[in-house]
């Protein structure tokens, strides 16, 4: 069984998204981040589920998808970090670097 924790990065890409779509629903804000934070809760029991994040082609760096949004986690060991939260019209490479994700 795997732990998952989400990294303070993540968390702030979710205020920034959660921010962005209240500016026309908020509603729809508290859904959509609501989905995207239950989203990851399988990796405790299927840590490999998310499919391999192919501009990185790292085994241990994987992504759930939730409607236009990435969720990137990294495996280490007995834990999956979530790191980042992007929207898919992004380019991850401009937007993650994953030498800088501070999860230690």
């Amino acid at each position: 069984m795997a732990r998952v924790t989400w990294t303070d990065p993540a968390l702030e890409s979710l205020k920034v998204i959660f921010e962005y779509i209240a500016e026309d629903s908020f509603v729809y804000a508290e859904r959509v981040v609501t989905n995207i934070l239950n989203a990851p809760k399988k990796l405790g029991a299927f840590p490999l589920c998310g499919r391999v994040v192919p501009e990185f082609q790292d085994e241990n760096i994987r992504e759930l998808i939730y409607g236009s949004y990435r969720i990137i986690y990294q495996i280490r060991q007995d834990t999956c970090y979530v790191v980042a939260v992007i929207h898919g019209s992004r380019d991850i490479l401009i937007h993650l670097k994953p030498g800088e994700w501070d999860i230690t």
